[in-house]
């Protein structure tokens, strides 16, 4: 997948970048929106749930239109793990039989997406024993 990377101003450290994966999705009548989004948590954390830091901070979003909704994942990552992330986010929505991928991959950080970068960026990282 291409590299995109975006300087978003208040993520000062340099240790982690913003990117967003953004999905067009065919959901199932039966498919609750919110599961889309616990796929790629689970996908990028372990559990839709999880205490601690968190190794790649992210939000997921999804438009509730049917039958195709979009969705999109913000998150932080250093630039060596960009690939892994929006692997495994490609990896968690393309194997679903509760929706199908009609397009997908990353895109550039809208402005109005900033200031969600700089909260992620600021997220603890995990203790080195969560990782």
């Amino acid at each position: 997948m291409p590299r995109r990377s975006h300087p978003v101003r208040g993520v000062a450290d340099g240790r982690r970048t913003p990117y967003v994966y953004e999905a067009t999705l065919r959901l199932a009548d039966t498919t609750e929106p919110t599961a889309v989004g616990a796929a790629v948590t689970v996908a990028l954390c372990g559990s839709a749930d999880h205490e601690g830091g968190c190794r790649w901070p992210h939000n997921n979003g999804i438009s509730p239109e049917r039958p195709v909704a979009t969705f999109r994942t913000v998150f932080v990552a250093p630039w060596q793990e960009e690939s892994d992330v929006l692997n495994r986010i490609d990896q968690a929505l393309r194997f679903s039989s509760d929706w199908s991928v009609v397009s997908a991959g990353p895109r550039a950080l809208k402005d109005e997406e900033q200031p969600l970068a700089v909260r992620l960026a600021k997220t603890p990282p995990p203790l080195k024993d969560e990782e």
